[in-house]
């Protein structure tokens, strides 16, 4: 049989028509950020028109969307955000034709942000025992209010992928800082952040959720660390210390996030 001379043309022409449909080339689906101020971007600038919300340019969400070109994308988050804000108002953002939900939730309801104020102004003792009653919190009340909130996105997008985003542990204990909290403290202060992950990945694997945890993500960049720092101490405005940077926000977060979601 005689191969025609245009064969070579045509199959090439095929391949390049099949590769145009392959799914790697397909859209990614609708994208919404929901969560709180970790999620928003507080402490990472360029804040834009999103008033108290403080949603920056550089924080996770955005920067994911950025780099994927979702079909929609809604961020949500809003800094001083409780369980309760997501379910009256961030979660309506969540549709049924949502590919994919992040969210970072529960550190507010727990109180962590007087935790850090309290253990800045008063002595170890108080520190501790803020921090003791705020884990306390996270291991008996947090928990129901976290189902709660699952199970709204759930219900709302049953065939999204839901990937929960932890908070980091924020010193390096045995550091290399000379001034600011002490030992104790700083002890203290991680020993919350670990007690908030254990609770929000439990409740997360009980709904089929992917949970990022960022002491991994961060860990050789909190405070303290001889690593380049990804967040902020004490600074200028205020509202902003122990949040991450813009480092904390690429580097930590959005890494992380790739690592789950490609």
């Amino acid at each position: 049989m005689r191969v025609p001379k245009s064969l070579p043309v045509l199959v090439l022409a095929a391949l390049a028509l099949v590769g145009l449909a392959t799914p790697a080339s397909a859209a990614v689906g609708k994208y919404v950020a929901l969560g709180d101020s970790y999620s928003s971007g507080l402490g990472a600038g360029s804040y834009g028109s999103s008033g108290s919300c403080k949603r920056s340019a550089n924080a996770y969400p955005q920067l994911w969307a950025n780099s994927h070109a979702p079909s929609a994308f809604t961020f949500a988050a809003c800094s001083g955000a409780v369980t309760q804000d997501v379910l009256n108002g961030q979660v309506a953002s969540v549709t049924a034709d949502t590919a994919l939900v992040t969210i970072s939730i529960g550190g507010n309801d727990a109180g962590f942000a007087s935790v850090m104020t309290d253990c800045n102004l008063s002595s170890d003792s108080v520190c501790v025992s803020r921090n003791q009653t705020a884990q306390n919190f996270a291991r008996t009340t947090l928990p129901g209010r976290l189902d709660s909130v699952y199970r709204a996105i759930r219900d709302r997008a049953p065939s999204a992928r839901v990937v929960v985003l932890g908070y980091p542990r924020i010193y390096k204990t045995s550091g290399s800082c000379v001034v600011g909290l002490s030992e104790t403290k700083r002890a203290a202060i991680n020993q919350s952040s670990d007690v908030l992950a254990t609770v929000t990945s439990a409740r997360a694997a009980a709904h089929g959720f992917t949970f990022v945890d960022a002491r991994t993500a961060f860990s050789g960049h909190e405070i303290c660390a001889s690593g380049a720092r990804w967040l902020n101490s004490v600074t200028w405005p205020v509202e902003e210390s122990y949040h991450p940077n813009t480092a904390g926000q690429n580097s930590g977060y959005l890494t992380a996030l790739r690592s789950v979601t490609g």
